[in-house]
């Protein structure tokens, strides 16, 4: 029914754009610098039905008459390092249009849109496994009013475009996809750093046409690292700034190709900080770059490319109202001071250094080939402490008996918290109470020292470390080989196709960094009661651990991806339009290396074979009313494999699939109206995007379940798993801005939307505490919204530019909508079954329990940013400087949160929000508050 209602709606859409007519001319010009009259070459001519041309090295350009049509139209002047300006026209058959002298003058603010000031925030940061370490694949400014918007002031509220996550976009370099296999998304530390390397960029925005890929809901980029690409000259930037990072250096050169057919490019950077702006974050990053190329001759062309962007930063905690009101909105529990130096529990590190080859072959003047092959390979870890270290003992039997095990470190675990010591309404502790506050506002950081003491305390007793600090490792290898095809098979028609091959490897283990004082760690679970099921790895029973050694878990994954597109465009006088399909053929399996206790017959060896095959397709079409109004409307059907993440149910411990596991399905339509002028540039969009048979898994600590057979209990660590996920994305987003004058400009920006669950998934639970699978049934999230950031978001700007290059900007933002990440468990009938009889509570509530089941709405809030610069012209160099100031109002909000599934039943959960402070209330990540950056540089 929902496909009906798609396909009518952009058939419709396609009979109201039915007007053509056939004209052709001639047009020419020449483009000089608006100061010096000097002409330009390398300019870029943009007709508005998508032919372009570069000015010559006097600054000429022409079009042929196959390549124009008559009428109103607006040009497109761009070149790196000047203002784009649009020129109307009107091309009448018969006469050639000569526009004599067109001039550009110089973008002084060139140097913000490379210097990536997107403001992340601490949840998209902290996050293990490189979900969100961009705004939604935004990582660039584009000429989009609501893109940019959305790149650099949004972004700071973990706001999400249309609300989709960044496995929705496509991250290309080279026409490489660079997405990770192994959950679908852009791994931006892999390039950070390399910002003047990444300035020759191609966005496709949404379901529009893309040359080199089928592309994502939220668009493709394609980052093109080519030698020859860039203009010759160079750079010397310095920063400094009180975000992630303190400061930053970067160092680029460009040779420009020069007579013998060779061009290189070469980039240095680094950015560092002791402490960022939360408390104990670490930051030390170094970035690589270099790109040669070879013209071999005028139809073949070699380009090698390599970058290596290792980079080190502490990670900052969520935190509970309760922790926030006792040290603010900065504070962080993963760090404490050991030998007067910060020092961070939880450190993530990221060492994948990228090699790729390019071959581009110029077939002949309207058909082009370009065959790439990439390699990236290398580590991803994030560190932590484990306490769970015991000792080995034999009872009269012989027994294996294992004791010991250190308290929790984490200074604002629940038991360590005030409110901890008035659980009990007939036992409120007032005097504990006080001195757990006072210790938590006095010191309330991970004590290193006691840590050191206790193991060295067990190892003079002859036992081994109860605390260790290790590593859960990532190491991964992937081949990638494509080619893209390009033709101009007419004047009207286009072709684009491709092949390609992915071939991943990925080996997943933890690995001891630091004994922390101890002799050795007992690689077993600790909290299992039975040997056999303790052993990390029977084949190595009780085996004692040490420093770069391998245990609790090591796994391979392997994954084999064949994809192949193709895309027709259709360009016209008054309309145009493409069709494109994409066909896939996946391929992933695990394979255990070692055999878990609790998994004997299925964790050692390869799993089954996973295997499927998906078809996407869409469409688009464009009707241009005049040189000014546009009429846009785009359309697809996707299918695509689940990420290995969530193909295996709990992968570090065996070979288990997640049952009924399928391709997510989804539809998706949006429709556009477009005005440009040179006074003024205006999007309105309207989208809807529906998703089903989704799947998600997630892992923490649960109590209250019911149905636990195994043992007389209801706590366990469980990985939650839900399939059958559906979910809808309806809204409108919109960017205009409006020059008052040449030097004035104003800006408006915004999206309101709503995003929500739209069925009931299936919900169960595995863990290494009961044998089989609990069907805990439909989790009824219908009509829940989705976690993901603001709905709405809202900005108003002015900018100014002086003609004495000076500049500053200004813009108000404001969101609402914001909502918290629910827990699928209590949505479940686990929430109202007694779990020591399964039957449902003699006290259950209906009406309380909506009331506790009410999903949180976050508070709506401003932020208030400016920024501005200045430039000079010193002996025909660029020298200067821009600053920013972010949230300006230092205003306090929540970017992200999630409830804890600790109380998993009404009973537990009804008793612990009676109280003041509830134990396990939500946990919650709170925005930046004012920040700066100010950034200087020189370009030769």
């Amino acid at each position: 029914m929902l496909l009906n209602r798609l396909w009518i709606l952009f058939f419709s859409m396609i009979c109201f754009l039915s007007n053509i007519s056939f004209a052709q001319e001639v047009i020419k010009g020449k483009i000089l610098d608006e100061v010096t009259n000097v002409p330009i070459p390398d300019v870029q001519i943009l007709l508005e039905n998508g032919n372009s041309t570069l000015t010559d090295e006097n600054g000429i350009f022409g079009f042929q008459k196959n390549q124009v049509f008559f009428g109103n139209q607006v040009l497109e002047f761009s070149k790196e390092g000047y203002v784009t300006k649009r020129f109307p026209v009107i091309v009448s058959e018969g006469k050639i249009l000569n526009l004599a002298f067109i001039t550009l003058k110089i973008d002084v603010a060139a140097n913000l849109n490379q210097s990536g000031l997107i403001s992340l925030s601490p949840q998209e940061l902290d996050e293990e496994e490189g979900g969100v370490d961009n705004i939604a694949g935004l990582l660039h400014a584009t000429k989009d009013v609501f893109l940019n918007a959305a790149a650099y002031d949004f972004s700071a509220t973990f706001f999400r475009p249309r609300g989709l996550d960044s496995d929705q976009s496509v991250l290309m370099i080279n026409g490489i996809e660079m997405n990770k296999i192994f959950n679908g998304r852009p791994q931006w530390s892999n390039w950070g750093g390399l910002n003047d390397a990444q300035r020759n960029q191609v966005f496709s925005r949404n379901l529009t046409v893309s040359d080199n890929n089928f592309g994502g809901l939220s668009g493709t980029t394609n980052i093109i690292m080519r030698a020859s690409q860039y203009k010759k000259g160079g750079k010397i930037t310095y920063a400094f700034a009180n975000r992630s990072y303190k400061a930053r250096m970067i160092g680029v050169y460009n040779t420009g190709m020069n007579n013998n057919g060779w061009a290189m490019s070469v980039l240095l950077s680094k950015r560092y900080a002791d402490e960022g702006f939360n408390e104990g974050t670490l930051y030390d990053a170094n970035s690589f770059f270099l790109s040669v190329e070879k013209k071999i001759n005028s139809r073949h062309s070699l380009n090698f490319t390599a970058f290596y962007t290792p980079n080190i930063r502490g990670k900052s905690a969520a935190k509970t109202q309760e922790v926030v009101n006792l040290k603010g909105t900065t504070y962080n529990s993963f760090w404490g001071m050991q030998n007067g130096k910060i020092r961070n529990s939880r450190i993530k590190t990221i060492r994948e250094p990228v090699f790729m080859l390019n071959h581009y072959f110029s077939i002949s003047e309207k058909t082009s080939l370009n065959t790439n092959i990439g390699y990236q390979f290398g580590s991803v870890g994030n560190s932590r402490l484990d306490y769970g270290g015991s000792s080995l003992s034999f009872g009269p039997e012989n027994e294996e008996i294992y004791s010991g095990g250190g308290s929790n470190p984490d200074p604002s675990y629940y038991q360590y918290m005030p409110s901890y010591f008035l659980r009990n309404e007939d036992n409120l502790n007032y005097e504990a109470a006080y001195l757990a506050q006072q210790e938590f506002l006095n010191n309330g950081q991970v004590d290193w020292n006691r840590i050191y003491e206790a193991n060295a305390l067990v190892a003079a007793q002859g036992g081994n470390s109860v605390y260790v600090l290790y590593e859960d490792i990532n190491e991964d290898k992937q081949y990638t080989m494509n080619s893209i095809l390009s033709s101009q098979i007419s004047d009207d028609i286009k072709i684009n196709a491709s092949v390609s091959y992915k071939n991943f490897r990925s080996k997943n283990y933890a690995k001891v960094n630091d004994l922390l004082g101890g002799t050795g760690y007992l690689d077993v679970d600790a909290f299992s009661e039975n040997s056999d099921e303790a052993q990390n790895d029977l084949q190595n029973r009780n085996r004692i651990v040490g420093i770069g050694d391998k245990f609790k878990y090591n796994f391979l994954l392997n994954a084999n991806i064949f994809d192949a597109f193709a895309q027709f465009r259709f360009d016209y006088n008054q309309w145009e339009f493409f069709v494109s399909g994409k066909t896939s053929y996946v391929q992933y399996q695990r394979d255990g290396i070692f055999q878990n206790g609790n998994f004997p017959e299925h964790s050692k060896g390869k799993s089954e074979l996973l295997r499927f095959f998906d078809f996407n397709s869409k469409a688009g079409v464009v009707y241009k009313i005049d040189g000014h109004h546009y009429l846009e409307s785009n359309i697809a059907f996707l299918s695509r494999a689940p990420n290995l993440r969530n193909s295996f149910s709990n992968s570090r411990q065996n070979n288990d699939v997640v049952k009924n596991i399928k391709s997510e399905k989804g539809e998706a339509i949006d429709m556009s109206y477009i005005y440009r002028s040179p006074q003024m540039n205006l999007r309105i969009s309207g989208f809807f995007n529906h998703f089903h048979d989704g799947t998600e898994i997630s892992f923490y600590y649960a109590d209250g379940i019911s149905g636990i057979e195994e043992q007389n209990t209801s706590t366990a660590f469980v990985q939650e798993i839900l399939t059958g996920i559906e979910m809808d994305y309806l809204g409108l987003e919109f960017g205009a801005d409006f020059s008052l004058t040449s030097t004035i400009k104003l800006r408006a920006a915004g999206s309101i939307g709503e995003y929500i669950y739209s069925s009931n998934p299936f919900l169960y639970l595995t863990s290494d505490d009961f044998n089989e699978p609990l069907l805990m049934g439909s989790s009824h999230l219908k009509n829940y919204h989705i976690a993901g950031g603001p709905e709405n978001a809202f900005q108003l700007g002015f900018e100014y530019r002086d003609p004495s290059f000076w500049w500053f900007s200004t813009s108000i933002n404001w969101f609402s909508d914001a909502y918290i990440d629910t827990s699928p468990l209590t949505r479940t009938k686990n929430f109202y079954q007694d779990p020591i009889d399964g039957q449902p509570f003699n006290d259950y509530d209906a009406t309380d329990a909506k009331q506790l089941l009410k999903q949180e709405k976050f508070d709506s809030y401003k932020l208030v940013n400016l920024v501005g610069g200045k430039s000079w012209i010193v002996d025909g160099n660029f020298v200067g400087f821009f600053a920013s100031i972010s949230n300006i109002l230092n205003t306090k909000y929540r970017t992200g949160g999630y409830e804890q599934s600790r109380n998993a039943n009404f009973r537990t959960m009804k008793e612990d929000q009676a109280r003041d402070i509830p134990l396990f209330s939500p946990k919650y990540w709170f925005g930046y508050g004012t920040t700066y950056y100010l950034n200087f540089y020189v370009r030769f």
